[in-house]
């Protein structure tokens, strides 16, 4: 299984970025091979539509589920489209948060936030 997770940086000690479509890198863990996979968003620098640029990406990268605080309803419409489920990490280190996702502690996000939310909107 590969999870993506929305992250500052690009290690498991970095940090969960709560923004999907802003955020600075995905990182992507491969649970069968334990491989990390850190690529920077293309989306986050996008004058507009940073969430649908940031989703079609993270689609091309055959992940099944992504982990980050808060997603756009057009993110989100992309990523359900692929198939690829979405749950709420914390505020915390991508380690922590692909714990607690493996343990099952972390819920699914059901509605996205308004369409900006990302820039203080």
């Amino acid at each position: 299984m590969k999870i993506c997770f929305s992250s500052t940086g690009i290690d498991l000690e970095s940090e969960l970025d709560l923004r999907f479509g802003r955020c600075y890198y995905f990182l992507i863990v491969n649970t069968e091979t334990e491989e990390i996979k850190a690529i920077e968003n293309e989306g986050g620098i996008s004058a507009h539509g940073a969430g649908v640029s940031a989703a079609q990406q993270v689609a091309k990268e055959d992940v099944d589920v992504v982990v980050t605080g808060n997603i756009g309803p057009n993110a989100m419409k992309i990523l359900e489209g692929s198939d690829i489920k979405i749950f709420r990490g914390e505020a915390d280190t991508i380690k922590s948060n692909l714990e607690k996702y493996k343990e099952n502690r972390i819920e699914t996000i059901n509605s996205a936030k308004s369409a900006h939310f990302g820039l203080g909107k």
